[in-house]
């Protein structure tokens, strides 16, 4: 079955998505240089106005950017980067439904998703406490958090060469770490 993974970035969820089997296509505005699978650099939003295009894939998955609805907003203000304020939800789920196709739009707690369900990194035997909601026109079933279990998380966000303006520089991972994130988040 073909996938196409909209909004795709590195591939952390393509790679989740082809190991379940799926044949994936991502496209993402940005060249991912390391993408390991079939990628078009293109605009998201022009392929989601293309409803032929979207109809040749069996399934489609969306990970509009979540800046806007982050708890992190206020980092990134911090590092003078600001969010561009563009929710692209609502726009990704209408081209979704009209579509016709099995459908999934993920992203982070506090975004407009229906109904959605969440997923922690913790479930997955991850040192990542992260979650993430789901929204579907399947049905879909979330996991559980084991917190405890997990012991002591580590945080991923920022950028490479982030600063603060005035101070500090935020934490982060060995690129190992990152890099397991990537191909299993």
């Amino acid at each position: 079955m073909r996938l196409l993974d909209l909004y795709c970035k590195a591939g952390g969820a393509s790679k989740g998505y082809a190991d379940a089997g799926f044949e994936v296509t991502g496209i993402d505005i940005k060249k991912q240089k390391r993408y390991p699978f079939t990628f078009i650099q293109a605009d998201c939003f022009e392929i989601l106005q293309d409803l032929d295009y979207l109809r040749t894939f069996d399934v489609i998955a969306a990970s509009p950017p979540c800046q806007t609805h982050s708890r992190t907003q206020h980092l990134r203000n911090a590092q003078g980067k600001s969010t561009d304020k563009v929710d692209l939800i609502p726009q990704t789920r209408e081209a979704l439904i009209a579509s016709g196709k099995p459908y999934v739009i993920e992203n982070v707690p506090g975004a407009p998703l229906i109904n959605p369900v969440q997923f922690c990194g913790s479930s997955f035997d991850l040192k990542v406490r992260r979650h993430r909601l789901f929204e579907s026109n399947l049905q879909l079933t979330g996991s559980v958090c084991d917190h405890k279990k997990q012991g002591k998380p580590v945080g991923i966000y920022g950028s490479m060469r982030d600063e603060i303006p005035g101070g500090g520089t935020p934490q982060r991972l060995l690129s190992k770490h990152v890099r397991l994130w990537e191909l299993t988040g």
